[in-house]
């Protein structure tokens, strides 16, 4: 697995964790807004430009 896979294995391991907990604290929340980014920057980086766009 390179870097680029783990990076996105990250970013939507975050989001899925994160949208979990959002009833909890408005961290969360922060955190998924957090981590979509860091999912549409993968998206990007990978190549998937309409992914990163969305």
């Amino acid at each position: 697995m390179d870097a680029l896979t783990l990076f996105g294995l990250f970013a939507v391991t975050a989001m899925l964790v994160s949208y979990a907990l959002e009833d909890r604290s408005h961290w969360f929340v922060l955190l998924f807004a957090a981590s979509c980014a860091l999912g549409s920057a993968y998206g990007f980086l990978q190549g998937a430009w309409p992914f990163g766009l969305v």
